[in-house]
């Protein structure tokens, strides 16, 4: 299933994310010399509908065409045939973001083979690229509460998230290798997406080492991700109609990073027993705490911050309606 390779493939630098299944054959590992041996691991297209980190990683390229990389350079190429389709999965895959912990799948064994030949390579820091759905600014997260990898963030967005569910993903795994991020980057589309993350990743090339010491605390803003947010499968939603069982805000979208008050509204139920599914992080029931439906009215019960809140049906089908966070005081060094 895993394709590994130690040069640019033919036609990779130019070629649209919906015609990369012409140019790699599957999921892709492209391991790049350059002047500092310990490898940057990079990884793209994750989910086949958020481009930006391909672009970005075309970009980078052909920048040192005629050149050499300033550090070695590990490329993963991850959901190829979704690319093709502009899907984040296609059905009857697995979220390749979800894969990077123990499992039998093909793609669960592909992922451990990933991790396994970049351990070998003690690579110097790991960056995920993402997009998202709904209307969100760029900004970093780390899955540890470590100087290095705040400072990693850093160069990315003075808003880095701090999370450990969902479980399964890329940066958690590389976590225990190296200082790692994903970057989220907007919506697919945007050329500044493309160009920031461009930039982010040749600014970490360039690095000598990552900086251990502490940020001081006005220098960036931490938030944990406390809640996921998803839309029961056996219950119809809908933005703005009301022959569904929950209907959300037109634009809820527009509530990304906005830390809001208790009683802010996300919508109404049309159904008197319909519940959003609020989660914490080892799973627990959350949806009292953070939800109230008095009068069929949606309400916040508790302040929280939204993100990556999303009009997207088939991502939230998927995935989930998006997450609540806190805002979280700098740890002490």
């Amino acid at each position: 299933m895993l394709t590994v390779v130690e040069n640019i493939p033919e036609g990779f630098l130019d070629v649209d994310p919906q015609r990369l299944d012409e140019v790699l054959r599957g999921p892709t590992l492209i391991h790049l010399p350059g002047k500092k041996a310990r490898p940057l691991f990079v990884s793209v297209l994750l989910h086949g509908n958020e481009p930006t980190g391909l672009m970005a990683i075309q970009a980078l390229l052909r920048h040192y065409l005629e050149q050499p990389l300033p550090r070695a350079l590990s490329i993963f190429v991850g959901n190829v045939a979704a690319a093709s389709l502009k899907q984040r999965r296609l059905e009857g895959q697995c979220d390749y973001n979800r894969i990077w912990q123990e499992g039998d799948t093909e793609a669960h064994l592909m992922a451990a083979r990933v991790v396994q030949e970049m351990s070998e390579r003690a690579p110097f820091a790991s960056i995920d690229i993402h997009n998202n759905t709904g209307l969100n600014p760029h900004y970093a997260c780390i899955n540890k509460l470590d100087n290095r990898f705040l400072r990693l963030a850093r160069l990315f967005s003075r808003t880095i998230v701090y999370f450990t569910r969902p479980e399964g993903v890329q940066s958690m795994a590389f976590s225990a290798l190296c200082p790692a991020v994903t970057l989220e980057c907007g919506q697919p589309g945007q050329a500044y997406g493309a160009e920031h993350a461009m930039h982010f990743v040749q600014a970490v090339l360039n690095l000598e080492e990552i900086d251990s010491s502490a940020l001081a605390a006005d220098e960036y803003d931490l938030f944990h991700t406390v809640a996921v947010v998803k839309v029961p499968e056996a219950l119809s939603f809908g933005f703005g109609v009301d022959e569904v069982d929950i209907e959300f805000l037109r634009e809820i979208d527009h509530y990304n990073f906005r830390e809001l008050a208790p009683g802010t509204c996300f919508g109404r139920i049309h159904n008197p027993a319909a519940r959003l599914l609020c989660q914490g992080e080892c799973g627990e029931d959350l949806g009292a705490k953070y939800f109230s439906y008095q009068g069929g009215r949606i309400e916040l019960a508790t302040a929280a911050m939204p993100a990556m809140l999303t009009l997207n049906e088939r991502v939230i089908r998927q995935d989930c309606f998006g997450y609540l966070m806190e805002r979280l005081a700098a740890p002490v060094s």
